[in-house]
């Protein structure tokens, strides 16, 4: 199987990166499922968040995590993307 994406450009770690975000909204979307409403909760931000919120603040502190390691430090990002992996655990945990 010989997948061309040169059409957009694409490379395939930003077709794994697109592939992994898929698969987490599909992940959540069976956890919503299988135990509907996520227990809503109030954090460390003193507003309540759900499942969904705190997936989409995971992801969006994860893209400024690897901007500012862009930026600050070159382009090797196995480390940023680690410290992503801890900032969602923590975000996951206690937001």
């Amino acid at each position: 199987m010989n997948l061309d994406f040169s059409w957009m450009a694409w490379t395939w770690p930003t077709a794994a990166f697109f592939l992994v975000i898929a698969l987490m909204l599909f992940g959540m979307g069976v956890w919503e499922y299988v135990s509907p409403g996520g227990n809503p909760r109030v954090g460390v931000l003193r507003f309540e968040t759900t499942r969904g919120d705190r997936l989409f603040v995971s992801l969006l502190g994860s893209a400024f995590i690897h901007l500012a390691w862009l930026g600050l430090v070159g382009p090797n990002l196995w480390w940023a993307l680690a410290l992503s992996v801890v900032y969602a655990i923590g975000v996951f945990r206690y937001v």
